[in-house]
């Protein structure tokens, strides 16, 4: 009997860590969205790096590295445009030329 109480509260606290993060995903969508895209981004440029270092150190052939580089290139341009669909005026700077 002196088990069951600290097993349930146990059991409690497990369960609330588990679905912790399906309820703040439901109500914070755009915000995961952004940061998704974001590290997408980030990993995308990586890859583009990696592939041009690739290509350098002759572990790719130029034909090999231009095709798998215009591939990256037009997945890094999607996940900023799904950016830009987020927040449509963030990317608009002020130039001063006005």
């Amino acid at each position: 009997m002196e088990v069951v109480l600290p097993a349930v509260a146990l059991a409690a606290l497990v369960a609330f860590l588990v679905l912790q993060p399906l309820r703040t995903r439901s109500s914070g969508a755009e915000p995961d969205r952004r940061g998704d895209l974001e590290a997408a981004k980030e990993s995308k440029y990586r890859e583009i790096k990696d592939a041009e270092l690739d290509y350098r150190m002759g572990k790719l052939s130029e034909a090999d590295w231009r095709t798998l580089d215009a591939e990256l290139r037009a997945q890094a341009i999607e996940i900023l445009r799904a950016l830009d669909k987020l927040d449509p005026g963030n990317g608009q700077r002020a130039t001063g030329n006005d």
